[in-house]
């Protein structure tokens, strides 16, 4: 609940209990000994710039990176690199435009509990703040960051924004899940650039009290492109709360406890926000999940590979198509059952029955097929006009229980004659730690078609050399990582 301080009052209190709790992880470094978490890590930051990559080839993604103000660009060596392209930027603008890319096509890491979320959005801020950071460092002699850095800030980041996820839905307030982006970077970034305790704590509060933004732009009728650039702006917000403390900026005591004031009061109803007895560790980087094969909202990842096992059954009836259904779990069915008219690509990549109609017709589901040239196909409205979506109560179990956190779904066509395809049902997508073993070698695939895709091939060599050798890629100096991805 929410203090009970006296309104009139001037005297301040300690810090929040959770804005110091976050803050003695963020600089308790030593206690992150995972080397499941470390591995992983790694396999994040190469699934995340390759999405990031893959990004760049979207007029829409581009025409919003680079400086804000036209050639206000940093000279060589004094700012930070954005993947991709030959932008050196300040740390603030450096970190939207990767953390635009990463999330643009939907295709990077996704954690879900009782919020949602991708916690690869937090790089953005991790690799603007530790470039620019390496550079400036270099300028004086001084010891550049390196890769184990950045994996060790990728951890803590998903842990924060993935254990504040686990029973705090601030989604059902109306708030987006990019909030709990904003929070885990503006952590990671004050402690990279030397922060103290205070300096933490001061920084976390001023993120907590720019409040929430909405998810109007998640959802029917209002759904855009603003999804796809939300995490940059919340990552880019974090650089520069840290950037502000290091200067000595004052913080919020009670920033989320103050009474009719606070974050809690204001936002979430005198709510408190919680954390689960397990506290801060590794967790959420072992266990995130991947989105390998689909660009698709995650909650219908195994919608889709169901499709695409029925396409074969379907690609010759599909005339004779009476009616499809999909069940899902609940939180499927609230984000992402849709019907009606669809807009744009951002509309379409969260419409379940758009996501089903292209695979079972089309036997794939590529970023490309969000687009208008896709979308007018007359067959895919016609397809999504005859299903129907349930929830399927024990996909909604399996999904909030903690030792499985499965993501089922299943798909069944019946037919005009009165016969009906198999029901496919699947419980985990191929991205999530239980099938890591099949997921590593299409994860990998992935990555390789990214740069591929965009840089040259020795650069591409180059990267994929060093990544395959996971001691040698943790030595190496942030600056000599991001300049592998200059053009």
């Amino acid at each position: 609940m929410s203090s009970q301080h006296d309104l009139t009052s001037a005297a301040r209190s300690e810090f929040d209990a959770l804005l110091q709790q976050i803050a003695d992880y963020t600089l308790a470094t030593e206690k992150i000994t995972s080397d499941e978490a470390f591995d992983t890590a790694r396999l994040c930051l190469m699934d995340t710039l390759g999405c990031g990559l893959l990004a760049l080839a979207y007029p829409a993604c581009t025409k919003l990176l680079g400086p804000i103000v036209p050639g206000a660009t940093l000279p060589p060596g004094t700012g930070a690199r954005v993947p991709g392209t030959a932008w050196e930027l300040d740390p603030v603008q450096a970190a939207f435009n990767i953390g635009a890319m990463v999330r643009w096509l939907d295709f990077n890491d996704t954690w879900l509990a009782a919020e949602w979320g991708h916690p690869s959005d937090n790089l953005g801020a991790i690799l603007a703040v530790t470039d620019y950071l390496s550079q400036k460092n270099l300028r004086v002699g001084e010891r550049p960051l390196v890769i184990r850095d950045v994996l060790l800030a990728m951890i803590q980041a998903h842990e924060i924004q993935g254990i504040l996820a686990l029973e705090n839905g601030f989604n059902r307030v109306g708030l987006d899940h990019v909030l709990l982006v904003r929070i885990a970077s503006t952590a990671v970034a004050t402690r990279l650039l030397g922060g103290s305790r205070d300096d933490i704590l001061n920084a976390l509060s001023n993120a907590f009290l720019d409040g929430g933004a909405l998810r109007t732009y998640r959802h029917a009728p209002n759904t855009g492109s603003r999804k796809s650039w939300a995490a940059g702006d919340a990552t880019s917000r974090a650089v520069r709360h840290a950037l502000m403390a290091l200067k000595g900026e004052m913080g919020y005591p009670s920033a989320l406890t103050a009474r009719l004031w606070g974050f809690q009061d204001v936002l979430l109803n005198g709510a408190a926000i919680r954390v689960p007895p397990q506290g801060f560790g590794s967790y959420v980087m072992e266990h995130v999940l991947f989105k390998i094969s689909f660009p698709a909202e995650f909650h219908a990842q195994t919608a889709v590979e169901a499709a695409i096992a029925l396409h074969p059954h379907v690609a010759q009836r599909r005339a004779e198509i009476a009616r499809v259904v999909i069940e899902t779990q609940e939180s499927g069915k609230r984000i992402i059952d849709k019907t009606g008219p669809l807009a744009n690509p951002a509309d379409r990549d969260h419409c379940l029955q758009y996501m089903v109609a292209v695979p079972l017709l089309f036997g794939r589901l590529t970023a490309e097929d969000y687009e208008d040239e896709v979308a007018r196909d007359p067959r895919i409205d016609v397809l999504r006009d005859k299903m129907e979506v349930i929830e399927n109560k024990g996909f909604t179990r399996d999904y909030l229980d903690p030792q499985k956190r499965s993501i089922g779904n299943a798909v069944q066509v019946f037919f005009q004659d009165g016969t009906q395809t198999e029901r496919i049902a699947v419980a985990y997508p191929i991205g999530h730690r239980r099938r890591r073993q099949e997921g590593v070698p299409v994860l990998l695939k992935k990555f390789e078609q990214a740069l591929r895709s965009r840089l040259a091939p020795r650069q591409a060599d180059a990267i994929l050399e060093l990544c395959h050798d996971r001691a040698r890629l943790e030595r190496t100096s942030t600056p000599r990582w991001m300049e592998l991805f200059v053009i």
